[in-house]
């Protein structure tokens, strides 16, 4: 008997269009929205290989030099010659290759060694790899280039502890409850969130910035210094499991937010002006901001039912909004260098 030929599935490649055509639509409508917060009524494109394309091709030591040398009144640009192309940073995946190699050999050192000398390098190393990183990726992006390593590495230490001494002050004042149900969550996504907002607006007035890219710098080196110290804190007093799940949670947290928050504060302010307290009340700042605490807040909160603990579904979703908002103010960035450019805004220097 002639054997039956297979017939193509045609409703599961139907059903898996219409997916791709369902999650387009709500991207392109979350970026649109978002967007729209920034001053534009557009879409954004997200293009993630094209951003990170860079990562995969092989950098000399004088491209990765050229890099760590901005900021000084000798190296920032002008200007006119401040790049509006797509941002394609690739320093910060050698620096996680470092600290992650670091942490690797750290951890055989401790599994096989059962050495307890390493015990103290696991936590440093463990609760910088990731918040360093994406420190040194802001770094890199910011194509205005008027902040130096050193200002950078003044406000991650400075401004992270900083913050955390702020946001034991605010717990003073303000009760948290044990931080699982949603009301305690909210609480405490909105003390941490506002305590770190409060060190980006001191360092934004300080360095006189009034560039997005400048916000998301500043946000995230705060949000940085933060992340490590907190996770070295609790790794300290719940065990190194806490280090190795907080380690690649990291991608998405404190980092993210802060950036989210820096990056708002700037487009809420008048150029050239310090910030006031008024541009704390513009929606320009408050979208952005309640954007950030509900983040932190929904990432505390134990959701009822189990579904969203399996595969840790609930990190992964808050790391995908959550970026999805920076590469919307990232574009945004982009285009103020278009705009400045276009107004034929002198300067010298951008310092």
């Amino acid at each position: 008997m002639p054997e039956e030929t297979k017939q193509p599935n045609h409703g599961d490649a139907e059903k898996a269009a219409k997916a791709r055509q369902r999650y387009n639509y709500l991207l392109n409508e979350a970026t649109k929205e978002l967007n729209d917060w920034t001053g534009d009524d557009e879409a954004v494109e997200i293009h993630l290989f094209q951003m990170f394309s860079e990562i995969f091709k092989r950098h000399g030591k004088d491209e990765g030099d050229a890099l760590f040398i901005v900021g000084t009144k000798s190296t920032t640009p002008a200007l006119c010659t401040v790049s509006s192309a797509p941002v394609k940073p690739w320093l910060f995946s050698r620096v996680f290759a470092l600290l992650a190699s670091s942490f690797a050999l750290l951890t055989m050192l401790f599994l096989v060694f059962h050495s307890i000398k390493a015990v103290p390098g696991l936590i440093f190393i463990g609760s910088l790899m990731v918040p360093f990183s994406l420190l040194i990726m802001f770094f890199e992006i910011n194509v205005f280039k008027n902040l130096s390593v050193f200002q950078t590495t003044l406000v991650f230490l400075i401004g992270g502890i900083a913050s955390l001494v702020m946001t034991m002050v605010l717990y003073t004042i303000i009760p948290t409850g044990d931080g699982v149900g949603l009301q305690s969550a909210l609480a405490i996504g909105f003390v941490e969130e506002t305590a770190k907002m409060l060190i980006i607006f001191y360092f934004i007035n300080r360095f006189k910035l009034n560039y997005i890219f400048n916000g998301l710098l500043i946000g995230a080196a705060v949000g940085a210094g933060f992340a490590v110290f907190e996770t070295a804190g609790y790794t300290g007093e719940y065990g190194l499991i806490t280090v190795f799940i907080r380690s690649w949670q990291a991608l998405g947290t404190h980092t993210i937010w802060s950036a989210i928050i820096g990056a708002a504060i700037v487009i809420a302010k008048e150029r050239h002006v310090p910030i006031k307290s008024v541009n704390l009340r513009d929606m320009k700042f408050l979208r952005f901001y309640v954007l950030a605490v509900l983040l932190h807040a929904a990432w505390d909160w134990n959701f009822p039912g189990n579904w969203l603990e399996m595969f840790d579904l609930q990190q992964i979703l808050l790391i995908v909004v959550g970026w999805i908002a920076i590469f919307v103010l990232i574009n945004a960035g982009l285009r103020e260098v278009r705009t400045l450019q276009g107004q034929h805004i002198e300067s010298t220097y951008l310092l």
